[in-house]
């Protein structure tokens, strides 16, 4: 008798389990359902986001691409490097970007600025510097203020050292912030990728100078900038390029047309 009584007591706590159970459930759609009912679906709009670069909505600050630098510098082959420097520095001019280059000890230990960087902008004199940090140095500061621009752009050598400070100085005093990881080098991988974490831990938005060129472009129907576009990614990206080489030569293919 005693077990019977206790098969029924456990069977009606189960039961009683179930209900309570399925009670709290149906409690906990309705609400879901109420909740659901009561807010507006999202009305999307066709225009891009705030934290995307414009040719016009910020600067380029291109810091120490300099012979002494990159010999230093193992993250990345040199050559690609070069590459990639070329690439974004030819993207700035091609979209009239404000661009700001900065040496440290030009003439003393470093040696120039690459040659491929001085042929893109061949009236512009880098402001050579001694201090390791670029924001640091006064004219710098005055060089990028002087465009008055909310976002900044950053690519140098080495990231941990001067990528690094000038970032963490400009978000400090307010800056939006993206580095250009492709284009930066560090003594090592390490180096390099704690220098990038860092930076993102700080806010900085990490981007490549291929990214940056179609950032700016955005819309192939941009007639104005489709030909330096197109023919910076001929030179400098790629299979990228090599691809629009081909489409072009082979069936006159054009994005946007």
């Amino acid at each position: 008798m005693k077990k019977i009584i206790s098969s029924r007591i456990t069977t009606l706590a189960l039961l009683t389990a179930v209900v309570s159970t399925s009670a709290f459930g149906s409690i906990l759609i309705a609400k879901a359902e109420t909740v659901g009912a009561s807010s507006p679906a999202i009305q999307a709009k066709a225009v891009p986001s705030s934290k995307l670069l414009t040719p016009t909505n910020h600067t380029l600050l291109m810091i120490d691409h300099q012979p002494q630098m990159a010999f230093g510098t193992s993250s990345i082959d040199i050559q690609v490097l070069r590459n990639n420097v070329t690439g974004l520095a030819k993207a700035a001019k091609a979209f009239k970007v404000p661009t700001v280059l900065t040496t440290v000890a030009a003439e003393s230990f470093s040696g120039p600025i690459f040659p491929e960087i001085q042929a893109v902008f061949p009236e512009q004199q880098p402001i050579d510097r001694t201090t390791m940090n670029a924001w640091e140095d006064q004219r710098v500061v005055d060089k990028v203020n002087s465009y008055g621009k909310k976002k900044l752009v950053v690519s140098g050598l080495w990231t941990e050292v001067c990528d690094l400070s000038a970032v963490l100085s400009a978000i400090d005093q307010g800056y939006e912030v993206y580095i250009v990881t492709d284009t930066s080098g560090g003594v090592t991988e390490e180096a390099h990728d704690m220098a990038i974490e860092r930076m993102i831990q700080a806010g900085a938005a990490p981007i490549t100078w291929e990214q940056y060129l179609l950032e700016l472009q955005r819309d192939w129907a941009r007639s104005e900038t489709y030909k330096a576009t197109t023919d910076i990614a001929k030179e400098h990206g790629g299979a990228y390029g090599l691809g629009i080489i081909y489409s072009q030569e082979m069936f006159g293919g054009s994005e946007g047309h």
